[in-house]
């Protein structure tokens, strides 16, 4: 029963870890748009963001963190 309850609150803590990101995400996605078309001569902070979100798509959504910690495969 406790087990049950943990891996519960487990999956409830990746569906939000999961929500906060894409928010985040969403929330840069807005704020490249806002630089790209009220500034000009970007280029830089516009990289910055999105390696910014480059970073969180591969540490969150494709566990990039994980791969060094598994042995022998995916």
């Amino acid at each position: 029963m406790e087990a049950q309850q943990a891996l519960k609150m487990q999956q409830a803590r990746r569906v939000r870890i999961g929500v906060i990101t894409i928010v985040i995400l969403a929330i840069l996605t807005g704020l490249e748009y806002w630089i790209s078309i009220s500034f000009t001569g970007t280029l830089v902070y516009l990289s910055v963001i999105a390696l910014a979100k480059a970073g969180l798509i591969l540490y969150y959504f494709m566990h990039i963190a994980q791969i060094r910690y598994r042995e022998g495969g995916h």
